[in-house]
């Protein structure tokens, strides 16, 4: 004799399999659209504040005719300077994503410091902290003697933003704008500072 208790959890399971297999295909053609998250932008929207994951210090660079849309931040800084990406047209930009507590950035930073006052009114330099308070962003900007101006993006509004241009994938990331503000190259990890000066150049060398 069918144990009816049985026959019901059976028909109730059947029903959960196929409902969950429907779902799953109108789900299906949504993820193959969007592909695969940026790692860093997962974890900047779950909210964890871990914001790293280690660079290997790999280049790539974006040829003119495969850039997207100038990048967009609109932002106040930790020391009040007023952060507009339009008023970037004309010039090269480097973006450098950090946070104090990051091996990787604190090896890069005399490099940026060291570019940063060598092409001093040719090319404007932004951090984006991705982790620390303005207390502690601070002292590492008075260890390193950074005079730059960075953005606080605890909460990841940048790092998210950023995927529609290019993904960040590592902390530290390092970006470099051509004189549109489109993404031309994309370090990451430590940005050393031959390889970070030649890409600059490029964009410089670069007609609008």
């Amino acid at each position: 004799m069918t144990d009816p208790i049985s026959s019901q959890a059976q028909r109730l399971g059947r029903r959960t399999f196929l409902r969950a297999a429907m779902l799953g295909a109108a789900v299906l053609p949504l993820a193959a659209c969007v592909g695969e998250e940026d790692p860093l932008a997962k974890q900047a929207r779950e909210g964890n504040n871990k914001n790293y994951i280690a660079g290997d210090g790999s280049v790539q660079e974006y040829g003119p005719e495969s850039r997207t849309a100038p990048v967009e931040i609109n932002a106040v800084a930790y020391d009040g300077t007023k952060i507009d990406s339009s008023t970037w047209a004309g010039q090269a930009t480097v973006l450098n994503f950090w946070y104090a507590a990051c091996a990787p950035c604190r090896i890069e930073a005399p490099h940026l410091v060291e570019l940063s006052k060598e092409f001093e009114g040719q090319v404007g330099f932004v951090g984006i902290n991705v982790r620390d308070e303005k207390e502690a962003a601070e002292a590492f900007e008075r260890t390193f003697g950074i005079k730059y101006p960075s953005i606080q993006d605890t909460q990841g509004e940048i790092q998210l933003a950023m995927t529609k241009y290019v993904p960040l994938q590592a902390v530290p990331t390092t970006l470099v704008l051509d004189k549109q503000g489109r993404v031309s190259a994309r370090i990451l990890g430590v940005a050393e500072k031959t390889t970070l000066k030649a890409l600059i150049n490029t964009a410089l060398t670069e007609s609008l």
